[in-house]
């Protein structure tokens, strides 16, 4: 499937900032799962930004500004043409970052006893149908509200709310992954939606690495393996290191924040 993405990130201080640098991961990467065909970001700063890979492999633009502004737009757009292969990935180039990485525990996707409990559907012989499991049972203990947790709560307690939203779902899986020992990371990245569906800022799912079987993705807010609906972006530990923007900034008082997402299916005649 052909898929456009248009993603537009709003920034308005209550006075002007002063200075920011910003980490921009906006550029997704080849892979089993897709092929981009055409990328671009438009931001401030964008034609003299850093780039380079970061320890997960994600392609990142360091973008700095000095001038007092009080409004920044930053803009990711682009053609990926995406593959269904059931949530396999398989395994990475050696040269990429060891599954091992995946298995550091970080304040977002520490487990306790309740998550721990949770883990137990996926300590089976089928580790498929064991991480399934583990999806279904995380769905069923935590419904899919917006607006009840924060930015980056952590695992347990979302978990103990039993409220949150995809990327708190992840961190559950995530932390019940690791608490046995399976590399597991966060991704985030973009979702084509039905047409009767609500479109949401961005998506989060996470992936496992089952021995013999490589990296397998499940998207527990959605009860299933990602499809050719899906565009990744972004990996990482949690949802703090695989965020698309993150940096610092001096002035500009209050910040207010406004993601907008467009995924569509490209025209017939875009993908010939």
């Amino acid at each position: 499937m052909r898929l456009t993405v248009r993603h537009t990130t709003r920034y308005r201080y209550d006075a002007p900032l002063a200075n920011a640098m910003q980490q921009l991961r906006l550029t997704p990467e080849d892979g089993p799962t897709q092929k981009v065909i055409e990328w671009s970001i438009d931001a401030p700063g964008i034609e003299r930004a850093t780039t380079y890979k970061d320890a997960f492999e994600n392609q990142v633009h360091m973008v700095s500004r000095g001038e007092p502004v009080v409004d920044v737009e930053i803009t990711a757009t682009g053609v990926v043409d995406t593959l269904d292969t059931n949530g396999i990935l398989g395994h990475e180039p050696e040269a990429g970052a060891p599954p091992r990485l995946y298995t550091r525990v970080t304040p977002l996707t520490q487990s306790n006893q309740a998550i721990r409990k949770l883990a137990s559907h996926a300590e089976t012989h089928d580790k498929i149908a064991g991480f399934h499991a583990l999806m279904h049972a995380i769905r069923e203990k935590v419904e899919y509200k917006v607006g009840v947790t924060e930015t980056h709560a952590s695992a347990a307690s979302v978990l103990a709310t039993g409220e949150g939203v995809c990327q708190d779902h992840a961190h559950i899986f995530i932390a019940a992954a690791r608490s046995l020992g399976v590399p597991a990371r966060y991704v985030s990245g973009y979702l084509l939606l039905e047409e009767e569906q609500a479109s949401e800022a961005h998506h989060a799912w996470a992936e496992v690495y089952i021995n013999g079987l490589g990296w397998t993705s499940f998207d527990i807010s959605n009860a299933m393996c990602p499809t050719d609906r899906y565009i990744r972006l972004t990996v990482g530990l949690d949802s703090r290191s695989a965020a698309p923007i993150r940096g610092i900034r001096f002035g500009g008082l209050e910040e207010n924040l406004q993601v907008e997402v467009d995924v569509a299916q490209a025209a017939l005649q875009q993908q010939q």
